[in-house]
């Protein structure tokens, strides 16, 4: 059975992962450790644990579905408190995850025994075990601590960062670094460029397990640019800063070339956010640009305080493009 490996966090990943299940893969998600806001801040600050909610995104995705009661635990564990004192934003799941920890003395056993009671297909496995921070130095030599901070920035969203470090400076986890290694396939994205994805690659080994595995190496590239992070950023740009982080050149990129709802398009533009940008040069790259898009808007679900994205890529067509490639590495 082929070996794929999903880098990143958030919906991105939920997205990739969701899609990829159907097929019969050897499933593993390598999930960023460094989300700040929301639930996870009052986790991480008052549980002293790493951050809980891309982990819970990831174990969901991966989840069975089909069965009722499988799908009611899947709700379950997205389902987002709306009032509550203590309780307003957060998730069940994360609440759970965090029970789990303290019942099972570890919050990596904790990831694996929610594993098992939500049947997922794969594993998912946390890139880093240390309790750390991004920072971000922008062009105008601003320094700004922490993923929430960053990724929904109250200064100058035109900005762009020219370096993103940890601070403390984390380490691989052993079981990140094995997946890796042994994967015949590896995804990076889709997710905001600097706090999902590349998160993952300024953990110390990541970007040397990248360049010493044997898999073919794929980056999705984002729907939508970021304001305080890809502002004005073309498939390009998304594509050079991977590379420059990584240290090796991809093998895959996708682009979605399917038309946005001028509706949609409005709300970003509104924002200072707009479509990313066809500008890709293959030079020894195999692109590959197809609709991608899914037809419905994202609703925003009660109790949520954090921005989040209005379109997102369709689980079942990026699912069968990666497929394809997986075909074509082999």
């Amino acid at each position: 059975m082929k070996k794929v490996v999903v880098i990143g966090g958030g919906t991105g990943t939920f997205v990739v992962l969701s899609g990829l299940k159907k097929y019969p893969l050897d499933l593993s998600a390598v999930v960023s450790m460094a989300d700040s806001g929301g639930s996870n801040k009052i986790i991480r600050d008052e549980f002293g644990l790493l951050p809980p909610s891309d982990v819970r995104q990831c174990l969901v995705a991966l989840a069975d579905d089909t069965y009722v009661a499988q799908k009611t635990l899947r709700q379950l564990f997205m389902y987002r408190f709306a009032k509550g004192v203590g309780t307003k934003g957060h998730t069940f799941g994360n609440l759970f995850l965090a029970a789990l920890s303290d019942i099972t003395g570890n919050q990596v056993e904790a990831i694996k025994q929610a594993g098992k009671i939500l049947h997922i297909k794969g594993r998912v496995v946390p890139v880093s075990l240390t309790k750390t921070n991004l920072v971000a130095k922008y062009n105008n030599d601003m320094v700004v601590k922490g993923e929430h901070e960053i990724d929904e920035p109250d200064f100058d969203g035109r900005l762009h960062i020219k370096k993103l470090s940890l601070s403390p400076r984390a380490a691989i986890y052993a079981d990140a670094e094995r997946v890796i290694k042994n994967a015949n396939l590896i995804v990076l994205g889709p997710g905001d460029l600097y706090t999902s994805v590349l998160a993952n690659m300024v953990v110390s080994g990541v970007p040397e397990a990248l360049r010493n595995t044997k898999a073919q190496l794929v980056y999705i590239v984002n729907l939508v640019t970021k304001k305080g992070q890809t502002y004005g950023f073309g498939a390009k740009d998304h594509v050079f800063e991977i590379e420059k982080y990584i240290g090796r050149k991809l093998d895959f990129v996708i682009f979605n070339n399917g038309k946005f709802p001028p509706s949609i398009v409005r709300k970003y533009q509104k924002e200072n956010e707009h479509p990313v940008v066809d500008n890709l040069e293959a030079n020894g790259r195999k692109v590959v640009k197809t609709d991608l898009l899914a037809r419905e808007e994202v609703k925003k679900v009660s109790g949520d305080v954090l921005k989040r994205s209005l379109i997102r890529h369709d689980p079942k067509k990026l699912a069968k493009v990666l497929v394809k490639l997986l075909k074509v590495s082999s």
